[in-house]
């Protein structure tokens, strides 16, 4: 596992220490599937792969490892892609607050290279919010599809 950065956070948080920091030391869970995203997000870019793989489901998570130590990938940045879908969303079931609901979706599109060449991960994402292996609800990674995969 690499270093901690000082600042700004990997996901494009004001800084790691008080926006994916606490989440990937295990000091507090992200309260939102967006946020567990991004931790998620900065944690490849740290190539923290126990935190990968505590987040990722178990119904759906890999067997194998999730990172490749010798892959050189150089992660450029995170965009969200759902915030507006997201407020409209709200708007359209204003009865049901944000906590209490235990599915989500995030769209994002995610920048890197590799040997020099750039890619882009537009992936939309489902999450899920059940009892963590401590009893406490977590949001969980399930897993994704690609718009952009024809």
């Amino acid at each position: 596992m690499s270093t901690r950065p000082a600042l700004p956070c990997p996901c494009g948080g004001p800084s790691f220490d008080s926006c994916c920091g606490p989440f990937l030391a295990g000091a507090a869970l992200p309260p939102t599937a967006e946020q567990l995203m991004r931790s998620r997000y900065t944690a490849f870019t740290l190539k923290d792969e126990p935190y990968l793989v505590a987040t990722w489901h178990p119904s759906t998570r890999p067997q194998e490892a999730i990172i490749d130590e010798h892959e050189p990938v150089r992660w450029l940045g995170l965009e969200i892609k759902t915030a507006l879908r997201l407020r409209k969303r709200k708007a359209q079931l204003p009865d049901v607050p944000d906590d209490h609901t235990d599915h989500d979706t995030v769209e994002f599109v995610a920048r890197f290279k590799v040997g020099g060449r750039a890619h882009r991960l537009h992936e939309l994402s489902r999450f899920v919010r059940e009892p963590g292996p401590d009893g406490a609800p977590r949001w969980f990674y399930l897993d994704g599809s690609f718009p952009d995969k024809k």
